[in-house]
């Protein structure tokens, strides 16, 4: 299909019209413009800088304004080249040198370098840069290892790290890995969130707050230009009112169809897409304070969630069982010997009443909706009730998803004793190492809400990131595994399929194993 560009003026106008129809229309009378894919997301974004964010419902509008030096290959979790042609590793994994693509302009004219990569990683890594204050950076841990980034020439940059670090090759593919233009930095200061640049398959064309992200097909893109004219991301919290857009036609593409609503999209004029991907869904635990500073207590709470009814029946099958906080996913890492913990309420009021607590007091954060969270209301209610079965008080406080997550990622001391969460990962090491080390708790930058410490999963994890031989990091992540999962730290729930549908005008869409939408290559006619 030949690719059209369409003006400022022209592009809003219909996507106006777009927007003005859904509005209003009855079922299957909206028609959005052809060329402009009108994308439902779950939220509003908290940011579009790459560096400050941490949601997959933000990566999924950041991964087609950006690039990174590498990306996931399609279907993959495997690392290609991106902004970087090819690149060497010294023999003691210390030391990667990108040679960079030539030619390449960010989407406001400026030069994309080495210089730009080394603006980059110390924007992010150096508290004495200039513009380090306009994060905060949740996701730094990321390049950890990082000792120096310097530009040997123009088309060349070298990292030096200071120890081996194996998931360095992966983390560069995700969202933190993706290079942003200095000069809009510069320019816009911790505006920058809000004016993005980088140098991606689409330029950023507007935001308009709790309405709608657009960005414009970029004719100059170095991997070729995207056949869509424009995208559209509209927030849609509600999950009943995105299926209701997508059955009257007012949006094209929906991400994360409940699965008690998947069955309406399964006649003519649908595609319903599944992937599978390394997904966790857990609820983390006040380690600090509270019933669970007990770990009786604690897997007292995993054997009252009946979470086989929670994957059949709320949940649709649409998910299975987990067993610790390592999805099947990553098949090499994966402890397959670990069981799930069983539904067993007789053993959870033993282990209550061993712990000498009756009728303890919980208070349960559950959110309407965000990145990866399934049904969390259903599932709230419903493991609310089960808890309640067998002895614990339960007290749902319900958030809308970035309210949320300002309660939750800074710690659930004074807050809550219990937090649902959801985490979709590119490496086995990413999760455990920011939610689960001891050096990870958030008054340190992590996302270690809970407070767990167990210092033999600190060593496991240190050595396993460190270590070369997949076969060596596979067991030492096996054991972390065990360890973990006896801790009870989460209560373990699900690991999801994720899925999509869009309207049968949308051709060329798929689901990616990293989560993220990748739209360079969509028609929609």
């Amino acid at each position: 299909m030949p690719s059209i560009i369409l003006s400022r003026r022209a592009f809003g106008a219909a996507a106006g019209a777009a927007l003005a129809l859904s509005g209003f229309a009855a079922p299957g009378v909206a028609q959005t413009p052809p060329g402009v894919l009108i994308v439902g997301q779950i939220a509003e974004p908290q940011s579009l800088d790459p560096h400050a964010v941490t949601a997959v419902n933000d990566f999924r509008i950041l991964m087609n304004v950006y690039d990174g030096l590498v990306r996931y290959a399609p279907g993959t979790l495997q690392v290609e080249p991106a902004l970087a042609t090819d690149w060497e590793i010294s023999d003691d994994g210390t030391v990667y040198t990108f040679d960079l693509r030539e030619g390449v302009e960010f989407h406001d004219g400026t030069p994309f370098d080495a210089e730009a990569v080394v603006f980059n990683f110390e924007r992010m890594l150096d508290e004495e840069h200039p513009y380090h204050d306009t994060g905060p950076f949740p996701l730094s841990f990321f390049f950890s290892a990082v000792d120096e980034v310097e530009a040997v020439d123009d088309g060349t940059v070298r990292f030096t790290l200071n120890e081996p670090y194996a998931p360095f090759l992966s983390n560069l593919a995700y969202p933190t890995g993706l290079i942003v233009s200095p000069e809009a930095v510069r320019e816009h200061g911790d505006e920058f969130g809000r004016n993005p640049v980088g140098t991606g398959a689409f330029t950023f064309a507007e935001w308009q707050s709790n309405q709608r992200v657009v960005v414009e097909r970029n004719p100059d893109y170095w991997d070729g230009a995207p056949e869509l004219q424009a995208v559209v991301f509209r927030p849609i919290t509600d999950a009943n009112t995105r299926v209701a857009e997508m059955l009257s036609g007012g949006i094209d593409l929906m991400v994360e169809v409940p699965p008690t609503s998947l069955s309406q999209f399964e006649g003519p004029g649908y595609n319903v897409i599944e992937q599978a991907g390394p997904h966790v869904w857990f609820l983390i635990l006040n380690l600090r304070e509270g019933p669970f500073t007990d770990q009786r207590v604690r897997q007292a709470a995993n054997y009252a969630v009946n979470k086989e009814a929670l994957v059949n029946d709320v949940l649709e099958g649409t998910a299975n069982v987990a067993a610790g906080p390592t999805p099947p996913a990553f098949a090499w890492a994966h402890n397959e010997d670990l069981e799930p913990y069983p539904y067993d309420p007789e053993r959870a009021r033993a282990l209550l009443a061993e712990a000498g607590v009756e009728n303890p007091e919980v208070t349960f954060y559950v959110t309407e909706g965000g990145s990866g969270m399934l049904d969390p209301v259903a599932m709230g209610t419903a493991i609310q009730a089960d808890l309640e079965a067998v002895g614990f008080d339960v007290t749902i406080e319900t958030y809308e998803w970035n309210t949320f997550l300002g309660r939750v990622n800074p710690g659930l001391e004074g807050e809550a004793d219990m937090a649902e969460m959801a985490w979709m990962t590119n490496d086995p090491d990413t999760l455990p190492f920011l939610t689960l080390r001891s050096a990870a708790m958030p008054d340190e930058g992590g996302f270690n809400s809970g407070y767990y410490s167990n210092s033999e999963v600190d060593e496991l994890l240190e050595q396993a990131r460190r270590s070369t031989d997949q076969d060596e990091r596979a067991r030492l992540y096996r054991e972390m595994q065990e360890i973990v999962h006896e801790d009870a730290p989460w209560v373990f729930v699900a690991n999801w399929v994720q899925n999509a549908v869009t309207s049968d005008r949308v051709e060329n869409f798929r689901l990616e194993p990293s989560f993220f939408l990748l739209l360079h290559d969509v028609v929609k006619n």
